[in-house]
């Protein structure tokens, strides 16, 4: 490793060679064949548990079975593609996120990366034990400062700690842990917010004895993107929206297409109905139902605990799987405010030596500076 070389990324008893983490892509869209592209070139590849079963034939009655069983092959089978890192994401507000992490657990995921909620029930969950061994590697995702605190406080009851922390901005695509109001508010940019997350890491490091590494991510799109940030302290990156526009994103050629179709006007804030704003691509669906036009849906089981099902407008769940399979005028796309800029479709390989590059550049040029 040379002078000007990317750092790697040590989360406990891990190492990734290169410092990304691939973001989670709900309803299908970061399943085995992206997450094992990402491990395999270095960094944490991460399937998504967010409607993993809603493709399965007996999804409408077997909603926690099917969500376990496509769980646990999507981790089979990126295993059988790799030896790399490879992640599990898991959004709280889910009905079953415990039988989840279980599955995730007991089939051999590295890293288990949870957010949509504040994971406060984990050590009861796993035990402490597991936790403190590396055994069960999770870690947070959170918006503020303030949510670090309140997760290590409440894990420090049973004795144990994360062994890491995304951090993610308001210009992250998808459901956004911030209200309307703070998404355009330089208060609340990934840079302020990674030095209040740092701030309040510096106790419970010391508790811990280790270091508690932060992954920031909302809005990383380049290589000097990366070291922007790494030189403010994170000690790696979450990226999502790069990863769409490969030739392994595991969602259909249109949603892909869709992102290089995109103008930075056709990004917008959309009120979802599990009660949090989120960001995506405006299209003729979204455009419906933002007048106030309603999609008649069934729901077999609530998925989501946030949901109001009896008042929604539309089922986001089916919304978002309808997209992944190329079905956009059903369904829309979410994205992250850097998806207009993507212009061509290329390798996970050929995207991380891009990046790799381009933060090597930058390093150097600075060095030299």
């Amino acid at each position: 490793m040379n002078a000007f070389s990317i750092p790697e990324l040590h989360i406990g008893r891990l190492t990734a060679r290169i410092p990304i983490v691939q973001g989670g892509m709900g309803v299908g869209v970061s399943l085995s064949g992206l997450a094992s592209a990402v491990a395999e070139a270095g960094g944490i590849g991460v399937i998504a548990a967010a409607g993993i079963g809603m493709l399965e034939p007996d999804f409408d009655t077997r909603f926690q079975e099917a969500n376990e069983r496509a769980l646990q092959r999507e981790i089979s089978r990126a295993r059988s593609m790799t030896s790399g890192l490879i992640g599990v994401n898991i959004m709280i507000a889910l009905s079953d996120h415990e039988s989840l992490l279980h599955t995730a657990l007991d089939s051999g995921a590295d890293v288990i990366f949870m957010g949509a909620g504040l994971p406060l029930k984990i050590p009861a969950m796993v035990t402490p034990e597991r936790i403190q061994s590396g055994d069960a590697m999770i870690v947070p995702i959170v918006s503020s400062g303030r949510a670090v605190e309140i997760i290590c406080r409440s894990w420090l009851r049973s004795g144990c700690l994360p062994y890491a922390f995304v951090l993610e901005g308001p210009l992250a695509g998808g459901h956004l842990g911030f209200r309307k109001n703070q998404i355009d508010d330089p208060a609340f940019s990934l840079e302020r917010l990674l030095a209040e997350t740092l701030d309040a890491l510096e106790t419970f490091r010391q508790r811990a004895g280790r270091d508690i590494p932060v992954i920031a991510g909302g809005g990383v799109y380049t290589g000097h993107d990366v070291y922007h940030l790494m030189e403010r302290g994170t000690a790696g990156v979450q990226m999502a929206t790069r990863f769409v526009t490969t030739k392994e994103c595991d969602a259909h050629d249109r949603f892909r297409e869709a992102y290089l179709r995109a103008r930075e006007e056709d990004l917008m804030i959309i009120d979802s109905p599990v009660g949090l704003p989120g960001r995506a691509l405006r299209n003729p669906f979204l455009n419906d139902v933002t007048a106030g036009e309603r999609k008649p849906f069934r729901c077999p089981w609530k998925c989501l605990r946030t949901c109001n099902f009896r008042e929604a407008p539309y089922c986001i769940g089916m919304a978002l799987a309808n997209a992944k399979q190329g079905l956009l005028e059903e369904g829309f796309v979410f994205a992250g405010s850097n998806a207009w800029r993507a212009d061509r479709i290329v390798s996970v390989q050929e995207l991380m030596n891009e990046l790799v590059g381009e933060y090597e550049k930058v390093m150097q040029e600075n060095s030299v500076a």
